[in-house]
């Protein structure tokens, strides 16, 4: 007993120097995120009320107001909605169709990996890829129109809010289907079984039963994929080479211009807008997250 309480006092000595070496681990994660995140972020909300000539000005927030700012917010959230929705929709239907697959099969794991690969391309790349498939002299364009189908008969759509809609697409219903898996792998087969054995029907299981359950998840694994399309900006920039139709083109357009100089805190009065709605989004995520989770976990 003597020898069991002299060794208690030790144990205890010591998990603070197990905590600290611990933390050390975190160190880099640390880093990196003051590096890429909080620094830029003290940057674009120091710069969104700095003046050019220095010292602190609330015009470049009340610029926010103009007309043409307000439209292309207008058009970024719509872009973001739009393509969420869709994403969403198709996404969910393609994770229940794996889950319906055999767990840790051939076919579940090629669909996720490819899934997992294709939700981050983006970029030059995607733009290349829909140009020579659907551009003016993609591919597919030609075929059609040889076949008597002009998909321009009506203007060129591919490089305004629908042809950007349909590309964001593309990178938004792999990761749907990424985020919302988890969330219906937990649905168990014994709920199914016991709506069943009740005497209810499968419309009845997923309206009263799987429905609510999954409502959450796929509300929070919605906002997700709003955010991601609301601050994509590489596809767009490469697939748009004239104007500047949504909000990460007009800070380029505010950054880089060579026409209208001293723009640069006004991209980031911009930038500090594009946070704020970044932010609401992503704390509603959490809230959806912390719902799943009660059932989930």
């Amino acid at each position: 007993m003597a020898e069991v309480a002299a060794a208690a006092p030790q144990r205890v000595a010591r998990r603070p120097r197990l905590r600290g070496a611990a933390l050390l681990g975190t160190v880099p994660f640390l880093a990196y995120v003051t590096i890429f995140l909080i620094i830029p972020t003290l940057v674009v909300v120091i710069g969104a009320f700095a003046a050019d000539a220095g010292g602190f000005t609330l015009a470049n927030v009340r610029s926010l107001g103009d007309e043409h700012i307000v439209a292309a917010f207008g058009r970024s959230l719509t872009l973001s909605a739009a393509s969420a929705l869709i994403g969403a929709v198709f996404g969910a239907l393609l994770a229940y169709a794996l889950v319906t697959a055999k767990t840790g099969g051939l076919l579940r794991r090629v669909v996720t990996a490819a899934c997992g690969v294709l939700a981050q391309f983006g970029g030059v790349t995607l733009a290349f890829a829909f140009l020579a498939t659907i551009g003016l002299s993609g591919f597919l364009t030609r075929w059609l129109t040889e076949h008597g189908f002009d998909p321009y008969a009506n203007g060129v759509w591919l490089f305004e809010l629908p042809g950007l809609t349909l590309v964001y697409t593309y990178f938004q219903i792999p990761l749907m289907v990424i985020v919302f898996l988890p969330a219906l792998d937990g649905i168990r087969p014994q709920w199914r079984e016991a709506t069943e054995s009740l005497g209810g029907t499968t419309g009845q299981y997923w309206t009263r039963v799987a429905g609510p359950l999954l409502a959450p998840a796929f509300l929070g694994a919605t906002l997700l994929l709003f955010a991601n399309a609301f601050s994509a900006y590489a596809t767009a920039a490469a697939l748009v080479s004239q104007g500047s139709p949504i909000v990460p083109l007009q800070i380029r357009g505010a950054l880089t211009s060579e026409v209208v100089l001293g723009q640069a805190n006004l991209g980031k009065a911009m930038a500090l807008g594009m946070v704020v709605v970044v932010a609401v989004v992503m704390t509603l995520y959490s809230l959806l997250q912390r719902r799943t989770a009660r059932w989930l976990g």
